[in-house]
């Protein structure tokens, strides 16, 4: 079903992993073997990397599997590669300058405010990511550990919005953001995951491309070398996907999708719903290193 990859870009929470806390053991021993390949394995998350693996990707890997291994975090806010002591270094970051940090901010304010005067709709925000903001659609919903987009988040989410009337939808939700970030010259990148509206200056788009190009660079690996995983592809609404969609770009589309989402609904065009979630990503690597 799979043919031999020479890199495979995979998101950490729910594809890799069950949760940010779980142990990452099973994903450990599963990249490793790829790893000793030469095969290129691509973290890309919203996350940083004091919460990839604990923080421990260089107590769990040796200098040479790690030099084979690429993270793509915090919504295109940085780009690690490991030097050959094995320490993550960032070559590559999309951070604003202090005051365009604080314009993000104040964007997610305004939206905060206009949902709550005009809609009676009250958000949280998340203010300490280093280029965007989480705004909280649901506060009333915990996720707990598993900080993935859950089964019947989608149906919650489009309830609370008409019940305060908001009959846009999540289309309403991301033309005002990117209303509100013009009015700062501001061109923001608004993703959604049912429960977070999350609007900063960059995505995981920023993140593939910017890897995929550095791996074209340094050993001629193009799209069609490369598999994308992924939980979070599914339609929010008609035409808006998860965060995992972003790794879809103009650079990446000749490569192979795949999503391990159990969530019911459409994906973009190209994506090849397997379901299994953790379980059946770790099948693929397990296999992927036994390809010839």
């Amino acid at each position: 079903m799979f043919k031999k990859y020479k890199a495979i870009f995979f998101d950490w929470d729910g594809t890799a992993v069950l949760s940010r806390k779980a142990p990452a053991d099973l994903a450990v021993a599963a990249m490793k073997p790829l790893l000793q390949k030469g095969i290129k394995l691509v973290i890309v998350s919203g996350t940083t990397i004091e919460n990839i693996a604990q923080g421990r990707l260089e107590e769990l890997f040796t200098k040479e599997e790690l030099s084979n291994l690429y993270l793509g975090l915090g919504r295109g806010a940085y780009n690690y590669a490991f030097d050959d002591n094995g320490k993550a270094c960032i070559f590559h970051d999309e951070i604003p300058d202090k005051k365009t940090l604080l314009d993000i901010h104040r964007i997610c304010f305004e939206i905060h405010q206009h949902l709550l005067e005009h809609y009676d709709y009250a958000t949280d925000i998340v203010f300490s990511r280093p280029n965007y903001c989480k705004i909280d659609l649901m506060v009333t919903e915990n996720r707990g550990t598993n900080l993935f987009m859950q089964e019947n988040e989608l149906d919650m989410l489009k309830e609370t919005m008409r019940a305060h009337g908001l009959n846009g939808g999540l289309a309403e939700l991301i033309a005002l953001a990117s209303s509100v970030g013009k009015q700062y010259g501001i061109e923001v990148a608004p993703t959604c995951d049912a429960k977070y509206l999350e609007v900063g200056i960059s995505s995981k788009s920023d993140n593939v491309n910017m890897i995929l190009a550095s791996l074209q660079k340094k050993f001629g690996i193009t799209a069609e070398d490369c598999a994308f995983w992924g939980d979070e592809y599914v339609g929010i609404e008609s035409g808006i996907f998860g965060s995992d969609s972003f790794m879809m770009t103009p650079e990446t589309k000749a490569g192979d999708f795949f999503d391990v989402s159990e969530v019911s609904g459409q994906r973009p065009e190209g994506v090849k719903v397997l379901g299994g979630g953790v379980e059946r990503f770790l099948q693929f690597l397990a296999a992927a290193a036994v390809t010839e």
